[in-house]
């Protein structure tokens, strides 16, 4: 299966040959990326079920095939010399947890801050299995006015799905995580199902 042309809105990275490795390795390992990829600058990319390491690993294939920049959270304290250009050029967030303004307010400025930025997460915040997701995705997508990208991993047809409609946030974090969550146990599988 073709793997989805990225728009020119999108944030880019990686070189012809990083994406022909990322194809090779998507192919070698049976997966495949389905969906189409949505026209938008600026967006809140939500990955779920997320049970296992592999999963981490078959995005990363994903993501390299794609040429896709995907910037995610990490505390400041990890941007230290030699890592943080690595980091930086990665994309990946420098939070910090001191700063007077909260986790909320540092991800609205970065995204008022960048033309383009699509900012990546898990929503269950761990592999193991958790009654509740964390919202603070819903509210970062809320209060940036930017949409919400549901993509999800499904083990048995080995599949990384982009869902075709963006997820607009309503202001009720509690109904839109519980629809969200809803989504994903309906169509989706993980590697460990028991801990979805």
């Amino acid at each position: 299966m073709p793997i989805p042309e990225i728009p020119d809105t999108m944030p880019s990275m990686g070189s012809n040959f990083s994406r022909g490795l990322g194809r090779w390795l998507l192919r070698v390992s049976g997966w495949q990326v389905r969906g189409e990829l949505p026209k938008v600058k600026k967006a809140m990319l939500v990955g779920a079920p997320h049970t296992s390491n592999w999963d981490f690993i078959y995005a990363c294939f994903a993501i390299m095939a794609l040429g896709l920049r995907i910037s995610v959270m990490m505390k400041k304290e990890a941007f230290f010399w030699p890592m943080k250009g690595l980091f930086e050029r990665l994309g990946f967030i420098p939070i910090d947890r001191e700063q007077a303004q909260d986790v909320v307010g540092q991800m609205v400025q970065w995204y008022r801050e960048h033309d383009k930025c699509w900012i990546g997460i898990t929503p269950e915040g761990t592999r193991s299995k958790v009654d509740n997701w964390k919202n603070g995705f819903l509210r970062i997508a809320h209060a940036a006015e930017v949409p919400v990208l549901l993509i999800g991993l499904d083990f048995p047809s080995k599949s990384i799905v982009v869902v075709e409609e963006l997820f607009t946030p309503t202001g009720d974090h509690d109904a839109d995580i519980a629809a969200i969550r809803d989504y994903y146990d309906a169509n989706f599988t993980g590697k460990n199902p028991r801990l979805q």
